[in-house]
């Protein structure tokens, strides 16, 4: 119960900094074996682009493709011409792989 307490007041004070800017969104979604991440545009509700460690075939550990999925969203995300985004981690805490995947992003020159 405890548990489940402290993930939704997590994804609250996500949600709440997010409605409150006209940003695109970068969403990570994280499971138990694969990370994707895809950037949003709330106002129209359509997804601009995305990148997930499902095209990745080689034998890494799962933060080096979460580092690989935050390069690939950011290239992405300059073809598109989008260069700040608003951060979106839902109720994940921001460590290891979420970690990775937004700092790799940050390097490639995605600003949130």
């Amino acid at each position: 119960m405890e548990k489940n307490k402290r993930r939704n007041l997590r994804k609250n004070r996500v949600k709440k900094s997010i409605s409150q800017s006209n940003l695109p969104r970068l969403s990570v979604s994280a499971s138990l074996s694969h990370i994707r991440a895809q950037i949003i545009d709330n106002s129209k509700g359509i997804t601009l682009c995305a990148a997930d460690d499902l095209a990745i075939k080689d034998k890494k550990t799962k933060t080096e493709k979460a580092k690989l999925v935050g390069e690939l969203i950011a290239k992405k995300a300059k073809e598109n011409k989008i260069t700040k985004v608003v951060f979106d981690r839902g109720h994940k805490l921001y460590h290891g792989r979420v970690k990775a995947l937004a700092e790799a992003a940050r390097k490639s020159g995605l600003k949130f």
